[in-house]
């Protein structure tokens, strides 16, 4: 594909309320976000240059989306043209969509490891800055990113899942599970790596609208399924003794900021969890997206 189509969603689109917009199949733009360890959230922002669409403007490093890519390559393209930001330190954790009828544009939320090192890589900025979530909107910001700052803004906090896998693995209930407790986790974690790939196209309630959701997955084994080994992404916890004890270990030690879901139907330990701040979602949920 490569030199046939680059560049082929460059020129502008009228979208059904009148507007003109850059980006023949739409566009997309990266919105990198790092808590710093009081729980603040910064913003990786770009001031355009004067020249440019709404020039003299803050927002995020973005652009047209080709024909061929879909929106996380596309923000990430973008990110290396015109910021020279280090994909390296860069988790996705969800899409937000904004339909402008006919055109549209997919932010795509990252995870940053740091407050990582950016300059302009190009004449379409003029500065980046990481800028506290609290003084986004203190910006003159550009038009586009000002009417979805409040929604996109729910989306911030990354969201753990763990997973009480021997609650999952009884519902699944597929033949002959109890006798090999650790072939049946290995299979539920293999499939589950799927959510990892392509993400969640429904969130739970409570949690903020999203077009595709990559939370974080840590599951709980215990007993005879100890032994397995975890597909690379998928953290794993070994309970020495009770799998709810860990699972309330886990819950407890996740950042503040962090948004948590614990899959399981067990009675006692959503009451637990739930009490130390976590949402519950039965294993139902889980295995209707797998």
């Amino acid at each position: 594909m490569g030199a046939m189509v680059a560049k082929d969603g460059d020129g502008w689109a009228l979208c059904e309320r009148g507007h003109r917009h850059w980006g023949v199949h739409g566009a997309a733009g990266l919105l990198a976000v790092h808590h710093d360890m009081a729980g603040t959230p910064h913003i990786l922002m770009q001031k355009r240059s004067w020249w440019s669409h709404h020039g003299g403007t803050w927002g995020l490093p973005g652009g047209a989306r080709d024909s061929h890519e879909d929106p996380i390559t596309t923000a990430l393209r973008e990110a290396r043209e015109e910021v020279a930001l280090d994909e390296e330190g860069l988790r996705v954790q969800g899409i937000y969509f904004d339909d402008h009828g006919g055109w549209s544009f997919k932010t795509v939320v990252a995870e940053a490891a740091a407050l990582l090192a950016a300059a302009p890589a190009n004449g379409e900025s003029v500065e980046l800055r990481w800028v506290p979530a609290g003084q986004v909107a203190d910006r003159k910001l550009h038009p586009g990113f000002a009417e979805t700052w409040p929604a996109v803004r729910e989306t911030l906090s990354p969201t753990v899942i763990v997973l009480d896998m021997a609650n999952i693995i009884g519902a699944r209930a597929e033949h002959g599970w109890w006798r090999d407790r650790a072939g049946a986790a290995a299979k539920l974690l293999e499939s589950t790596k799927v959510l990892l790939d392509d993400g969640l196209s429904d969130v739970p309630e409570g949690f903020p609208e999203q077009e595709r959701w990559f939370p974080r997955i840590t599951a709980v084994v215990e007993g005879a399924a100890r032994s397995v080994t975890p597909p690379p992404g998928i953290t794993l916890i070994s309970a020495p003794g009770s799998g709810d004890d860990a699972i309330v270990q886990a819950v407890h030690d996740v950042f503040a900021w962090e948004r948590v879901l614990v899959v399981t139907a067990d009675r006692e330990l959503r009451r637990r969890v739930t009490a130390l701040g976590a949402s519950v979602a039965g294993p139902k949920w889980l295995l209707g997206h797998l």
